[in-house]
């Protein structure tokens, strides 16, 4: 049965983007470190501030993997949907310890502190949702008429 997990976090660093060989092929995987704060209000000033959390591992695998290694950076805040998982790793003397980390299905920017957001542009042949032409082709079309 799964663990799933969902919460909004704050990333610890830039995320790693590393090619690993598989059984099927090499794939690609972001890592990265997520402070997941619990937050409640101070009990003389009433205000809201962070009360605890938790700093776990996360990985995402992908298409994803390359989407969020080239967009987010250290301290972006970001919602992330997935299942934790158990691993056996080994300490600095050479002993097994038990580790928890997330595998993302997704992982959201979540608006908080963005100041600006730029969409790329569409490629000037793709036809639109509906399958009408795109405006920029149909003026064009047009102007020739």
């Amino acid at each position: 049965m799964q663990n799933m997990f969902i919460g909004k976090g704050n990333l610890g660093g830039s995320p790693e983007l590393k090619i690993l060989p598989g059984r099927n092929g090499d794939f690609e995987v972001a890592t990265m470190r997520v402070m997941f704060g619990r937050y409640g209000r101070d009990e003389v000033s009433g205000e809201v501030q962070q009360i605890g959390g938790f700093w776990r591992e996360v990985e995402i695998y992908g298409q994803k993997a390359r989407d969020v290694a080239r967009l987010l950076r250290k301290g972006s805040r970001v919602l992330v949907v997935g299942e934790e998982r158990d691993f056996k790793a080994k300490d600095e003397r050479g002993g097994e310890v038990q580790v928890i980390k997330i595998v993302a299905e997704d992982i959201a920017l979540q608006l908080t502190r963005v100041e600006k957001i730029v969409f790329a542009q569409a490629s000037a042949r793709q036809a639109q949702p509906d399958g009408q032409e795109d405006h920029a082709e149909q003026s064009a079309h047009e102007q020739s008429a």
